[in-house]
């Protein structure tokens, strides 16, 4: 009798594209990577010195977030979006949100073992797909609108009755589209299914103003966040979630006994980056440039680069819709490094990711090369 074959991990997606990183090699300043949405700026001052001296480094910290951490999330989310969020019982702390993304299904299973699908945008980040996969779960990609926004009408009556969860992710990564969460909530209501909706890039819209799924309140709903994006801060791992108290409090036990802590200093950190919002709009105008600057790059390429409505990266067309091809022809012309839209998911194939995460002395390099200044 043979054995079952165990799982194999598949091939980062990222580490796909150091076999091409050569091609940039003849240019004078190497290469300029825009292929990953890291954050290269400095973060707050006063961050950086609530780290230092936050004295949190001998004892555990708590699993669910410091009083602090939370309260502070709370005055943030009154603030930024009119929803009051119980601290007591409505926040946790999640280190980072990758991990939280990519454990999550699992833990619902546990939660609900009747349940086995995990509804995703079809063009979206890669690992809302992978959770599901590392769950053992089923993964439905669910159809995009022109407009990447998604569209859960197409979602069939068999994957409605099997939906352990919903990710949804406005403003959506990579394309910048944004959806309707107040609709979204309301569907998921309906259907009762657990929705999470990661709004990491939330700072970042460009058309309108930040929005959450909480706006209509907590019921069957998670908003999910990260300091990564919003104070640069990816280097230490501290995000949250917030929403409906019998979710969060059911994988705050869950994580508690997993060990899942964000570091002491970190949340101490976390919390000098949400009271202030200045440092988040000096770091948007920043973005909005740089994201101008790069479209008129592959403009002059004779590249259609449209600008997203929200998020700081441009999702382009690829010429003859071949995304690898283009990849390669920006490291060769420019030494420009993207990723390909199929990371994303299939129907991403036909376009390429840019991420505004240059300095703007190394996008001016790109300029230069091709004679733009």
């Amino acid at each position: 009798m043979r054995d079952e074959e165990g799982f194999k991990p598949p091939p980062y997606p990222y580490d796909r594209l150091d076999e091409l990183k050569p091609l940039a090699a003849h240019h004078e300043g190497g290469i300029v990577d825009c292929s990953i949405g890291t954050p290269i700026d400095a973060p707050p001052k006063q961050v950086v010195e609530a780290l230092a001296n936050s004295d949190m480094e001998r004892s555990y910290p708590p699993s669910i977030g410091t009083v602090a951490f939370r309260e502070e999330i709370a005055s943030w989310s009154l603030n930024r979006f009119g929803c009051k969020i119980d601290p007591a019982t409505e926040i946790a702390a999640a280190v980072g949100t990758k991990e939280f993304v990519a454990g999550l299904p699992h833990w619902m299973k546990l939660r609900d073992p009747n349940r086995d699908t995990v509804l995703y945008p079809a063009v979206s980040y890669p690992s809302y797909e992978m959770g599901a996969t590392l769950a053992g779960c089923r993964s439905v990609a669910v159809p995009v609108d022109e407009n990447w926004s998604i569209q859960l009408e197409a979602v069939s009556k068999e994957d409605r009755a099997r939906a352990l969860l919903l990710w949804v992710n406005t403003p959506g990564n990579p394309a910048g589209g944004l959806d309707d969460l107040d609709a979204v909530a309301n569907w998921g209501r309906t259907n009762q299914i657990p929705v999470f909706s990661d709004e990491c890039y939330c700072e970042f819209t460009w058309d309108g103003s930040p929005r959450t799924i909480l706006s209509s309140g907590t019921q069957g709903v998670v908003s999910v966040h990260s300091l990564s994006k919003r104070s640069n801060l990816a280097g230490l791992r501290a995000g949250f979630y917030v929403g409906d108290p019998d979710i969060v409090e059911y994988l705050r036990e869950v994580r508690k006994h997993a060990g899942f802590m964000v570091p002491g200093p970190a949340q101490a950190a976390a919390v000098a980056a949400l009271s202030d919002q200045d440092h988040v709009e000096q770091q948007r105008e920043t973005y909005w440039n740089r994201l101008n600057r790069l479209s008129n790059i592959l403009s002059n390429m004779g590249v259609e680069a449209p600008l997203p409505r929200g998020g700081f990266y441009l999702w382009v067309p690829a010429p003859d819709g071949n995304a690898w091809a283009f990849v390669e022809r920006l490291l060769k012309d420019i030494g420009l490094l993207a990723s390909p839209g199929e990371f994303y998911g299939p129907l991403g194939g036909g376009y390429v990711r840019i991420a505004a995460v240059q300095s703007d002395e190394r996008i001016q390099l790109l300029e230069q090369r091709l004679g733009m200044n």
